[in-house]
């Protein structure tokens, strides 16, 4: 399901008035593609035996492929095919990703509760990133027609499609806020917006590297994720 743009915008009007401002980085654009390439495929290389293991934990615990893709909006407003770890059963998930996951979810598999938690089952996105479609830090990218408070993010944030001039990410500046998790209120799904909108407005390879290693020492914590 496509959505519209904002108050009556065009998706080229949102998006030459968000990008107006980054065109001057575009060394550090060129800095940050560079950087996801490298570490995209070390990471592939490296991760290569675990993806093979969890794949196949995940198909002995049930029934269905062990990855899951859906669609969700990428650079520009385009829609992209997002890859995870299937976490859920294949008879009871919903390949929309409307319909957010809750603590206690009753369609998480017990396997796929463990990787939610340690966001293992993003390990596949690391393709999305090395193909272009996705960035190490960026936007998380959301499914299409995602709501927040119980409305679309577009009707509760007039400027969210602006969060589309740059590819998403693995993880972002909310993320390493800690702004994750069900968007049941509609205060808590402002606050990602901001996040992101900042990141937008104050992009840069040193703020990338920032998010990066706060993500890592977060994940090192225990990751928050369900």
């Amino acid at each position: 399901m496509m959505v519209a743009y904002g108050q009556g915008q065009s998706p080229d009007v949102v998006s030459s008035r968000a990008k107006s401002g980054l065109d001057k980085r575009r060394w550090h654009f060129a800095c940050k593609r560079a950087m996801d390439i490298c570490i995209s495929l070390t990471a592939l290389l490296l991760f290569a035996p675990l993806l093979v293991v969890i794949a196949i934990i995940i198909r002995l615990e049930s029934k269905g492929s062990p990855l899951f893709a859906q669609m969700r909006w990428g650079k520009d407003g385009k829609k992209i095919r997002v890859l995870k770890f299937r976490s859920m059963r294949t008879d009871l998930g919903d390949p929309t990703g409307v319909a957010q996951t809750v603590r206690g979810d009753p369609r998480i598999t017990k396997v796929g509760a463990f990787l939610r938690r340690t966001n293992l089952d993003e390990l596949p996105q690391i393709w999305n990133v090395l193909r272009g479609d996705m960035s190490l830090v960026g936007p998380r990218c959301h499914a299409i027609g995602m709501l927040a408070g119980g409305m679309l993010y577009e009707e509760l944030v007039p400027e969210y499609h602006r969060r589309h001039v740059v590819r998403p990410g693995l993880t972002g500046l909310a993320q390493m806020r800690g702004l994750r998790g069900p968007t049941d209120r509609p205060a808590k799904a402002k606050a990602r917006i901001v996040s992101d909108l900042f990141y937008i407005e104050n992009f840069s390879i040193l703020l990338d590297i920032k998010i990066l290693f706060g993500t890592l020492l977060s994940e090192l914590r225990g990751g928050k994720g369900f």
